[in-house]
């Protein structure tokens, strides 16, 4: 019988595979950190981490306009707040959405 697998040990995880992301992006192609960024968003949805799951696809449409370098270190900051966010529901949601949103426009 499989173990379960707790929020705390995901989100750990994930955040682990942020700062590997991070560690690796200058040196990757935009196709390869958006695979990376779907399977973070894919494992995210599957345990409710829906902040996270609002981030990884903003973070995936700042890579398909040609954000590189920094400005992906400025997404995958605010992707690692959204993967340890205690909270889950629509108002989390919302907040890391519009800071998506503010940083879209900036």
């Amino acid at each position: 019988m499989a173990q379960a697998v707790s929020i705390g040990q995901v989100q750990s995880e994930l955040a682990a595979r942020i700062g590997l992301i991070g560690a690796r992006a200058a040196n990757r192609c935009a196709g390869d950190l958006a695979v990376e960024i779907d399977a973070i968003r894919q494992i995210a949805h599957r345990h409710g981490l829906f902040p996270a799951v609002a981030v990884t696809q903003a973070l995936e449409s700042a890579l398909a306009r040609g954000e590189r370098g920094p400005l992906i270190q400025g997404w995958l900051s605010i992707l690692g707040d959204a993967v340890g966010c205690d909270r889950h529901d629509r108002a989390a949601c919302e907040t890391f959405a519009a800071a998506c949103s503010v940083r879209l426009s900036s």
